[in-house]
């Protein structure tokens, strides 16, 4: 047994220690993302202390593998690792790491395992590994801390819980070793900044990214595609983005990565004739190469032992193997204007009646084990696809069904095949943690109630989008509700300036534009009191409960920020009224203008024609017209500064060409809107540049106007 300490871990940067324990083997997730850290934004940051002495670490190697142990206060909540469906923190839980494609389970398995750990407390802790890592956040108890008190008679102790108090976590790594790194606060928000900020910073996506995604249904055709398109313009719908779904590969399952000239005769001219109409194209595909495919023999070489449904599965930390992926993306997708891709199917599954993943003992040529290969794969094939439109100088965006660590900077949203819209909003809360961007995505629906919650919803995310590839449906396939899903989407764009800059902040500052409530200024104080008030009214307290974190807090993780001044409260099918935890301070109905004092749960009743969306007071919104796409960077569109409240504010505004990567050399710009009363006691408002360093374009600024007060959106 050894104490970790301050021999291994060194400070790297400025609140951020690293270590190696043992002799890490492999490639690993920050090997591959290989993003230099944002040294300069964690420099101002500021120092950082850890809550603990490095001397409290502990390792321990066992005769398989290697047990890091950390403490753990009774009453500490535990956040992170990773895209989590069914639990928000968790303390006294064991979380075995693995990528699956079936989370069905609360066992940590998900599409996105990420070893990262944020506590309570205010920090985190990383494990750079591809191998499967397993954290016992506070389920083992060590004899020598065991208290005679914990040992109780089920029988007759209504008390005895099956989880007790632990005062530690365990975590077991890989047996030949790994790197450690661990991230001070003093807050949460700033230990996953750091993380975030280390590993490159955060993404940010094209502005058309962050308008109206629509997939068409399976085996469409060229045809049918810019018909269905066409009817979103007919209609006034926006919509920025088409994605194609099996059926523009020659042959799928497994794919060819080449069009299907029967359903696609002339796929250039229908990519330009999409874009002409303000369209971008989205691909749909998977991982396994068809022996039918034009590189099938060329990758031959560099694939593993096994094949999944019939495909070679290449092993792509080969850059052999790479450059033969990107030569062909590049020239046959790339060349005609595809703009990105959804990265299916790089996850696996083991359920007895739908397995089809390579096994952990596959080998690949590199060396690696199925297990490793696995673990990283979408990783693999995120940073394959920016690493191409980098090097034209193009931004894209996307969406991929599995991730791991240091995925902060990759332009990419995770998905799922699964559809509980509750446990949807649940994974976009814990995502944040993590460096993870989620799409509740909208498939379809049991009727119109469950339609119209779900785009809401869908409408205040990373990604907003309408996957119609199984059953055909459309924004407006219940005509009833037609005109609130028209109003959502169109308050979607009307917001996109608000969403750019949180997504800009991500980027340079690592604050995640999505978050969920322990990452929110004052939402610990209004927890706290909410909990104790319930405690007062029932009179009773079951302390043991404490396994869970602070004596069984509700975790509000139904519940989110979008930026620093949105907060969202979503209702689900068969609800017309919430609970809503509003942070300190004051709020306001985003739609409906009502006052609500924060630092206690509201009691929020609305109609099917509204979700429950709140605004801090004070807060200034840069919001634009309700366009259907965002128009091509040459144009420009009028910003509206949007002032909350009767108290002065500030807001700010990013702007970049909003495609390319030359915001990296300093074309970008930051506006600051300073709302204030004049000596007459009006409203005014006045703007300025707050940071640009080479002059650029405007976008945003073609024409600014101002709402004072109480406004109604």
């Amino acid at each position: 047994m050894n104490v970790l300490g301050s021999e291994c871990l060194q400070p790297v940067g400025p609140g951020v220690w690293s270590g190696e324990i043992g002799i890490p083997q492999g490639l690993t997730p920050l090997d591959w993302i290989g993003k230099e850290p944002l040294i300069q934004a964690l420099n101002n940051m500021g120092e950082a202390e850890l809550p603990f002495a490095l001397d409290d670490l502990v390792v321990e190697q066992m005769k398989d593998c290697t047990i890091l142990r950390m403490p753990l206060l009774e009453d500490e909540p535990l956040y992170g690792l990773g895209l989590q469906f069914l639990r928000m923190n968790h303390r006294g839980r064991t979380r075995y790491l693995r990528v699956n494609s079936d989370p069905k389970q609360d066992t940590g398995e998900t599409h996105a395992p990420v070893p990262f750990l944020v506590s309570a407390r205010g920090y985190g802790i990383m494990v750079d590994t591809s191998n499967i890592v397993t954290f016992h956040c506070g389920s083992t108890i060590r004899r020598e801390n065991q208290h005679p008190s914990d040992s109780r008679n089920r029988n007759t102790d209504s008390s005895w819980k099956a989880t007790l108090v632990s005062r530690c976590v365990e975590i077991r790594l890989p047996s030949e070793g790994c790197r450690v790194l661990l991230f001070a606060g003093p807050t949460v928000i700033d230990a996953v900044r750091r993380y975030n900020l280390w590993c490159g910073g955060g993404t940010l996506p094209p502005r058309w990214g962050l308008g109206f995604w629509h997939r068409v249904p399976k085996l469409y055709t060229d045809e049918e595609t810019i018909e269905e398109a066409e009817e979103f313009r007919r209609r006034g719908f926006p919509c920025d983005v088409i994605g194609l779904e099996p059926g523009w590969h020659s042959r799928s399952y497994p794919v060819t990565y080449e069009w299907s000239h029967e359903l696609f005769r002339d796929p250039a001219s229908f990519v330009k004739r999409m874009e002409q109409q303000g369209f971008r194209i989205n691909l749909w595909e998977h991982p396994y190469v068809s022996p039918e495919a034009k590189q099938h023999a060329r990758l031959e070489p560099y694939a593993g032992s096994h094949t999944v449904w019939g495909g070679l599965v290449p092993d792509y930390t080969l850059p052999e193997a790479q450059h033969i992926y990107k030569m062909q993306h590049e020239e046959e997708h790339l060349r005609i204007g595809v703009s990105g891709y959804k990265h299916d199917e790089c996850d696996g599954s083991e359920l007895t009646n739908h397995a089809w993943m390579f096994p952990a003992h596959a080998a690949f040529p590199s060396g690696h084990d199925g297990e490793q290969i696995r673990q990283l794969y979408g990783l693999l094939f995120q940073k394959m696809s920016d690493d191409m439109y980098r090097k034209h100088n193009r931004r894209t965006y996307g969406l991929v069904r599995a991730s791991n660590a240091a995925a902060s900077s990759m332009p990419y949203v995770l998905y799922s095949d699964l559809y509980d819209h509750r446990q949807f909003v649940r994974a976009l809360c814990s995502s944040s943690f993590s460096g993870l961007l989620w799409s509740p995505e909208v498939r379809k629906a049991n009727d119109q109630e469950d339609w119209v919650r779900r785009m809401q919803t869908v409408c205040f995310s990373p990604l907003a989008m309408l996957n119609a590839w199984g059953d055909g449906t459309k924004p407006w396939s219940y005509p009833e509700v037609e005109g609130i899903i028209r109003h959502y989407l169109e308050l979607r764009m009307r917001l996109l300036p608000y969403l750019y800059t949180a997504f800009a902040r991500y980027r340079f500052e690592g604050i995640p534009p999505f978050r969920a409530m322990p990452l929110v200024e004052g939402y610990a104080e209004a927890s706290i009191a909410y909990h104790r008030a319930s405690v007062s009214a029932k009179e009773t307290l079951n302390t043991s409960d404490a396994a869970y974190g602070r004596a069984g807090l509700r975790e509000w993780d139904d519940q989110y920020a979008v930026g620093d001044d949105l907060l969202v409260a979503p209702l689900f099918a068969g609800e017309s009224s919430r609970d809503v935890l509003l942070p300190s301070g004051g709020w306001y109905g985003f739609e409906t203008g009502e006052y609500y004092e924060g630092g206690q749960v509201v009691r929020i009743t609305c109609g099917l024609e509204q979700i429950p969306v709140f605004v801090r007071e004070g807060a200034v919104i840069p919001m634009m017209p309700a366009i259907t796409n965002v128009p091509h960077p040459a144009g420009t569109v009028p910003v509206e500064w949007c002032h909350f409240g009767d108290v002065p504010g500030v807001g700010l505004l990013y702007d970049d060409d909003g495609e390319t990567f030359d915001y990296e050399t300093g074309q970008c710009s930051w506006v600051k809107a300073k709302v204030y009363r004049d000596d007459s006691g009006s409203w005014s408002g006045m703007q300025q540049v707050e940071r640009t360093v080479r002059v650029h374009r405007s976008y945003f600024h073609g024409e600014t106007s101002w709402k004072f007060g109480l406004v109604r959106i």
